[in-house]
């Protein structure tokens, strides 16, 4: 399907944009949110929200970038994530609105989330979500300040990613005080981003991606996805 236009609200973007995937035959469907990576909606977070609703998740993955993907955009964003507030959460709250508002929406909404949006998916997830899947996110400061109200939550990391190193341990323990229902998983054999189905940019950088333990897990991405549509199975139906 085209990319969508949902329209501006007050503290978000101007024209959030956006792309909707529905399941086949006629609904009501459950509903998720996807929000993309640091590189902005492409085709490879279409993909991910094309095998949702293949699973039978009416998925709109949003374009935090709608208004300009210039460097100052980028920094506002994550300082957004970094303080749970901010025009990024704004649209995330348009885009829940969105699929709720639909006459295919069966009133259940979920978010996954990956790299920065697996960020977003953790301070989104007492925001009205009914169940919250981040992927490799960067936690917030405050894990307990942040989650508390927080939906249920599956989350995936993987042991070769440096820079999060310790996360699933932290916040398998967060949610566990909370009593918050969780799945956290940490996949030995994956880095960062093992959720993609391909490397980015030309081949001669896959290499690169190899020994620096970013991309593809053709190990642990097949069963991180089968927690996903389980998990949200259990507390979005579908």
């Amino acid at each position: 399907m085209p990319d969508i236009e949902l329209g501006g609200s007050a503290g978000g973007s101007t024209r959030l944009r956006g792309y909707l995937a529905r399941p086949d035959g006629g609904g009501p469907w459950p509903g998720v949110v996807a929000i993309h990576e640091l590189f902005g909606l492409n085709d490879l977070v279409r993909r991910q929200a094309d095998r949702l609703a293949a699973a039978g998740y009416l998925t709109l993955a949003p374009d935090l970038f709608s208004d300009g993907r210039t460097p100052r955009c980028i920094v506002n964003t994550f300082r957004a994530l970094a303080a749970g507030q901010g025009k990024a959460l704004v649209d995330i709250d348009s885009a829940r609105q969105f699929v709720l508002d639909r006459p295919d929406c069966t009133g259940k909404v979920g978010i996954i989330g990956f790299c920065m949006g697996g960020g977003f998916a953790l301070v989104a997830a007492n925001r009205g979500f009914d169940a919250a899947a981040p992927n490799y996110g960067m936690p917030p400061k405050d894990l307990e300040k942040a989650l508390t109200g927080a939906c249920p939550i599956v989350a995936s990391y993987g042991g070769k990613d440096v820079a999060l190193r310790g996360t699933a341990k932290k916040l398998e323990g967060a949610l566990t005080g909370l009593g918050i229902p969780h799945d956290v998983k940490e996949y030995p054999t994956a880095g960062h981003s093992f959720l993609n189905d391909e490397f980015f940019g030309p081949g001669l950088t896959h290499a690169v991606q190899r020994i620096a333990h970013l991309g593809p897990d053709p190990v642990a991405a097949p069963d991180a996805w089968k927690r996903i549509e389980a998990f949200f199975g259990e507390h979005l139906g579908g």
